[in-house]
């Protein structure tokens, strides 16, 4: 009698605080949808609390109303979660499926109030433990989803919804343990169904402190726990699921089940661990979540925050850090990096995860840069592949299918560089959010590189100072020696008494002093940077002068012919030096080094050939054409850099084929003359 009074009672005082929250709700807070639903499922709270007050509280089936509270807060959170922070999708598939399953099992519990039960009397039981065992499965997954409602909510709009949250948690945890002490007991417990409306009196009061201040019911989506959340409510649901299957199938196959639920365990744990750690299954569990979570699909704070941190990590280098930094935000799996180089194009600089290929000198020509550049727009690479991009695009890009997008990198409406980012692990198409991302990205990176390259020029003028100085030096015990031959050479001609030595001594010095002598003036006419200007000259005789004089150190052979070109003869003269010397270090013993003169593109070519070692396509990309970095041991690396910069100004350039193991050619190209009788009628 007592329990009875208590239950009567308490849900009664229950149903009453349960009203006046619905009043003071429809007074309080503005129209909405969300406060419509919250104030349906308050007072449906209520109509629960005063049914349950006139019925009984030691009736387990008497919980139609019950089924119908619970269906009111469902729909509540549901909603919220729907719609918040003004999702665009219609169809937030990964989520409605388990609120779906939940009102299944509310529908199940209201067709199990209904059921007949004085035709039912021989399976009375059963429907009994079937409806305790609907309830406590509804409690573990409204359990779940209240967890998953709070935690992905933005932290500062937790403060408005922590109470309600708090009493929906505290209401169903009640819930959940009163039934599954009944189903495992299978018992009536008369005491906690009479606590059951003062704890609700209490519930009430809690969510009665969560109302005031009119709070805004628009819940604010926290991408940062999105996925956990997520994680956890899947996981919660394939635990649910796991045991209806189990319960339905001993109660189908009965003896037999045992060996059908090890099956079905083994098949189901084999496929969490394959399917858990696949990259590629997080990638699309993270597109699923942006697409029908978030308005955005990037959570731009957090992109930007990660991105600044991956460029402003240590060990790996610059240029690596960048194509990372950027392929992240579309969770590109690789990525490459273009430069502008001398004739106006971009060329491969760094690759991240690309593979080796054997793209054109020029991964992008002048025209398409310039073009490009004038646009700066992100070229989609499938779009350009059927024709649907106003920009052009190398032929390797179109033809490689891991070639995604393009990305310039614009400094102060110049073009930097470029790029090109693999294709995600989750195939998509780009679309404006892409675009206005890697574009704000791009001009960040544009200023990196820039700068990385301003300093990088300052390091190297550092570095040619330091070089000047030391060769001032040089220059100063080279003066002093030769003036110490001089005098040698002199005396040894006023006092030597052999005259054959002193023929022999006197031809020796007089040549070493010639050398000296033309060393220093080289020296002098190239610090002060005076230069002929290019005239019509045959490259035939000076590649034949120099490989004389490599003669005696290395076979050199001299093939094909050339017309004029339009250069500085003691310029081409430096250029094949270099170039000779450097494939004579690198070709083995007694295998020649061939140098073949031509024409291509009008152009008047020296093509200069060894069969070394031959060089990697990272150490020709950065290291080649860079001054004070040498292969070699004691090497000051100027060779190479000197032979492009005078090259270079003389209309010309310098391109590098190289293999490893077979060996590298350099092709000096000039600019080709004009015919000599049209120079003749201008001198005339």
């Amino acid at each position: 009698m007592l329990y009875q009074f208590m239950g009567d009672g308490g849900h009664a005082l229950a149903a009453a605080m349960f009203a006046a929250l619905t009043i003071y709700i429809l007074r309080s807070h503005a129209a909405t949808l969300e406060r419509n639903l919250l104030c349906a499922a308050i007072f449906m709270t209520a109509f629960w609390a005063l049914h349950t007050a006139f019925g009984g509280v030691t009736e387990p089936l008497s919980g139609i109303s019950e089924s119908v509270r619970n269906a009111a807060w469902l729909l509540f959170m549901f909603v919220m979660l729907r719609r918040g922070e003004g999702r665009l999708s219609d169809h937030p598939a990964s989520i409605t499926v388990i609120y779906a399953i939940l009102g299944c099992v509310l529908l199940l519990q209201m067709t199990a109030e209904f059921a007949p039960r004085e035709y039912l009397a021989s399976s009375f039981e059963a429907l009994v433990m079937a409806s305790l065992m609907l309830h406590m499965v509804f409690a573990v997954g409204a359990l779940v989803l209240v967890h998953n409602l709070y935690t992905i909510s933005a932290p500062e709009g937790r403060a408005r919804i922590a109470l309600i949250m708090a009493g929906l948690a505290a209401m169903w945890t009640y819930d959940l343990n009163l039934y599954t002490l009944t189903a495992i007991t299978q018992g009536s417990f008369a005491e906690l169904y009479a606590m059951r409306g003062l704890f609700m009196t209490m519930v009430a009061m809690v969510m009665g402190l969560g109302l005031r201040g009119g709070g805004e019911w628009r819940l604010r989506v926290s991408r940062t726990v999105a996925f956990r959340s997520f994680s956890l409510v899947a996981v919660g649901v394939y635990l649910s699921l796991l045991g209806f299957v189990v319960a339905a199938i001993e109660w189908i196959f009965g003896p037999q089940a045992h060996l059908i639920e090890t099956g079905i365990l083994f098949a189901a744990l084999v496929t969490s661990l394959v399917l858990l750690p696949a990259h590629r299954v997080r990638a699309r569990v993270h597109v699923l979540i942006s697409k029908h979570f978030f308005q955005h699909r990037y959570d731009y704070r957090v992109e930007w925050t990660r991105f600044i941190d991956t460029i402003g990590a240590s060990g790996a280098p610059l240029h690596e850090r960048v194509v990372k930094a950027v392929a992240d935000i579309t969770e590109s799996s690789s990525g490459l990096l273009l430069l502008r180089d001398d004739n106006g194009g971009l060329s491969v600089e760094c690759l991240w995860n690309w593979p080796e290929m054997a793209c054109a000198y020029e991964a992008l020509s002048p025209h398409d840069a310039a073009a490009l550049e004038h646009s700066g727009w992100i070229v989609d690479i499938d779009a350009a592949r059927i024709g649907g991009s106003p920009l052009k695009v190398a032929p390797w890009m179109l033809a490689d299918h891991g070639a995604w997008a393009l990305v310039p990198l614009i400094h102060f409406n110049r073009l930097a560089g470029a790029i090109l980012l693999g294709r995600p692990l989750v195939d998509r198409r780009l679309d404006w959010e892409d675009f206005d991302m890697l574009r704000a990205a791009g001009r960040q990176v544009a200023s990196y590189i820039s700068e990385a390259q301003g300093q990088q020029a300052l390091e190297d003028a550092r570095r040619f100072d330091e070089f000047n100085r030391r060769f001032a030096f040089i220059m100063h015990d080279v003066k002093n020696l030769v003036s110490q031959l001089s005098l040698l050479s002199r005396n040894a001609e006023r006092h030597a008494e052999n005259p054959a030595f002193r023929a022999d001594m006197l031809l020796t010095l007089k040549d070493s002093v010639g050398k000296m002598n033309d060393l220093l003036a080289r020296l002098s006419q190239h610090n002060k940077g005076r230069q002929e200007e290019p005239t019509a000259i045959d490259i035939a005789p000076i590649a034949r002068a120099v490989a004389a004089t490599r003669a005696r150190q290395h076979p050199v052979e001299i093939m094909g012919t050339s017309p004029d070109a339009l250069a500085d003869p003691q310029r081409v003269e430096q250029i094949l030096l270099h170039l000779i010397q450097n494939a004579i270090d690198a070709s083995p013993a007694n295998v020649p080094v061939i140098v073949h003169l031509g024409e291509r593109d009008g152009g008047v070519t020296v093509r200069i050939a060894d069969k070394g070692c031959g060089m990697t396509a990272d150490f020709v990309r950065r290291d080649l054409f860079k001054p004070f970095a040498s292969s070699k041991a004691g090497g000051f690396g100027i060779g190479a850099f000197e032979a492009r910069e005078l090259a270079h100004s003389m209309g010309g350039r310098i391109d590098v084929e190289s293999r490893l193991g077979e060996g590298s050619s350099f092709t000096l190209t000039l600019p080709r003359a004009p015919q000599r009788h049209a120079l003749q009628e201008r001198a005339a």
